[in-house]
């Protein structure tokens, strides 16, 4: 995290004691990470991968800060226990991969709409001060069971401000794009096809993605919990990929490093996939404001002096300013670094 935004960070998040759903996945333990710079008094990394929580309970020790509770977020009792206490939630928990939500359903229910739903009540139950829901750009106009999943979960978190039980907590929702080297997503499982001297695998050459890297998820995630005044979604200006510009990337990257050059292989898309993806629908254009390098549809505009209107008519994939095989390439060998790290 760059300095100025560590210091401006740092009064918010100061001796305050912050929960991280899913917080041993690739975008929670990036905000784990990142957290532990802004002096929290206590970090909760909440997940059901015992595995991931002995690894990283390890790889921070010396750290007592850090609190590792297993359990579910399905379970609402557990999640009423841990959230005792709490001042900020990161919920960061949830099925994420379209075919296996297609596939099952109803655990995609189970995760992405029951847990939602238990940490909303035991948020308002304990009184806690800011819930940032992290959310992905499939809710928008869903055609698959994982953004459908999503787009109510996102109506869950913003309803909750407006109630009954509401003394007080703040809750807003992040909208993500592809996050580059997340568990699951493209050019990790391309790189390895790369380096194993297979074909690299993509559904269509004309798909367009947005995508941003884990640090930018976690740097819109934790700005978003501290400017938001309920009821939010906040969105990074993100760059697009063209699927056949990818190719081209690794085709460049394995150039530079004496490589056999790749051969590719389209499979046609997959159940509740889109050509392409968007950001917002038509009926939140109306609400759309920037500030920075973020947009945001806010629903009390005059809350957020900062903010200016934006006329941005349609926020597709295949509108936005496409990265190029170059920096693709600069990605890929930045991301086989960290791996190697």
């Amino acid at each position: 995290m760059p300095k100025q935004q560590t210091a401006e960070l740092k009064p918010f998040f100061h001796n305050k004691t912050v929960l991280v759903t899913g917080g041993t996945g690739s975008i929670g333990s990036q905000i784990v990470k990142r957290l532990l710079l802004l002096t929290p008094k206590q970090v909760i990394v909440f997940s059901k991968d015992d595995s991931k929580q002995y690894v990283m309970s390890q790889k921070y020790a010396e750290d007592k800060r850090l609190l590792f509770v297993l359990g579910d977020v399905r379970d609402h009792r557990r999640v009423n226990q841990v959230m005792k206490g709490v001042d900020i939630v990161f919920h960061a928990a949830a099925l994420k991969q379209v075919p296996t939500c297609e596939d099952h359903p109803f655990e995609a229910i189970q995760t992405n709409l029951i847990g939602g739903q238990n940490v909303v009540e035991a948020a308002l139950s304990h009184r806690v001060q800011h819930v940032i829901n992290i959310s992905t750009d499939k809710a928008v106009s869903p055609v698959n069971t994982m953004g459908a999943t999503k787009l109510l979960s996102e109506k869950l978190f913003h309803q909750a401000n407006r109630h009954v039980q509401n003394k007080g907590t703040l809750f807003c929702s992040v909208r993500f794009g592809n996050v580059l080297g997340s568990r699951g997503s493209v050019i990790p499982i391309l790189f390895e096809q790369m380096m194993e001297g297979e074909p690299l695998t993509i559904t269509d050459k004309n798909m367009t993605r947005f995508f941003m890297s884990i640090d930018d998820a976690a740097t819109l995630t934790l700005q978003s919990a501290a400017i938001t005044k309920g009821g939010e979604t906040f969105i990074f200006k993100m760059e697009s990929l063209k699927l056949e510009e990818l190719i081209h990337g690794f085709e460049e990257y394995a150039s530079q490093h004496g490589l056999p050059r790749p051969a590719a292989v389209e499979v046609g898309k997959r159940p509740g996939e889109k050509l392409h993806e968007e950001l917002t629908s038509p009926h939140e254009i109306e609400s759309l404001y920037e500030w920075g390098n973020l947009y945001a549809i806010l629903p009390e505009p005059e809350k957020h002096p900062d903010f200016r209107k934006v006329n941005l008519p349609g926020y597709q994939s295949d509108q936005a300013p496409l990265i190029t095989k170059e920096r693709i390439a600069q990605i890929i060998e930045e991301l086989h670094q960290e791996k190697k790290a």
